[in-house]
């Protein structure tokens, strides 16, 4: 059964694991999610899990740091600086940014590049700004999507907040092209306490998505058609046939 449920209202890609994003009107999803999209990450030296990566759960700064200056001339656009917080432009590899991020975290760092992507599970993110709102009315803090570092947030034609849940299992086609199948909903960390601009931290979000929705807002999935996408284009949704 193939429904419209709404349209695409914003798309974000973040360059580097937990800094800023980057709002967009137009991309590509490819079979590594959003073009450019965590492209680079700090690598924690000394780290002895299997998670190595620098993320604002372990250092809340790290998302003040704004990527720029795009090389747009190859197959994805990439950034070449990063701008700081104090509106220092340092280059992606250079020795100064790593020493700044190292010196703030206490310990080593390495940046590096991976060209399929550095996701905590899967390559696309998807919320709706009913559940965005909801979570952020509960927790008395400004309508603010960036807080959950989504790839696509939808209009949804359907009202009401969490109708992603219903959405896992199914297939959102974005306009005429691409397609990623839904494959879990996304269970959330502190990182929606963090204040986007600021770093400041609010515990009162995390609390507000536990107790609305189980500590769930949004749904994973995994591109399954690549093609084109941009802020407008239509949603359907495919269900499987039960």
């Amino acid at each position: 059964m193939e429904i419209r449920i709404g349209r695409v209202a914003q798309l974000m890609r973040y360059p580097v694991k937990s800094m800023a994003g980057i709002a967009i009107q137009a991309s590509y999803i490819g079979w590594n999610g959003l073009l450019g999209d965590r492209r680079f990450a700090f690598r924690r030296m000394n780290a002895s899990g299997g998670f190595p990566w620098l993320t604002a759960g372990k250092l809340a700064q790290l998302i003040q740091y704004k990527p720029c200056s795009f090389d747009e001339t190859g197959k994805e656009p990439l950034p070449t600086q990063v701008l700081t917080p104090e509106g220092r432009r340092l280059d992606v590899f250079s020795e100064e940014l790593r020493e700044e991020v190292a010196s703030l975290f206490g310990d080593e760092l390495e940046m590096m590049q991976l060209k399929q992507g550095i996701f905590d599970d899967s390559a696309i993110s998807v919320i709706t700004i009913a559940t965005v709102s909801r979570i952020c009315e509960d927790s008395e803090v400004a309508l603010d999507a960036r807080r959950f570092r989504p790839n696509i947030v939808l209009e949804s034609d359907n009202p009401l907040p969490f109708v992603e849940d219903g959405w896992v299992g199914g297939k959102l086609v974005f306009g005429d092209g691409p397609a990623v199948q839904l494959t879990k909903r996304d269970v959330r960390c502190m990182m929606i306490n963090l204040d986007p601009d600021t770093a400041e931290q609010n515990p009162k979000i995390m609390k507000s998505v536990v107790k609305l929705n189980d500590n769930n807002a949004g749904a994973y999935g995994t591109v399954i058609q690549a093609g084109p996408i941009q802020v407008g284009d239509t949603v359907k949704l495919i269900k499987p046939e039960t």
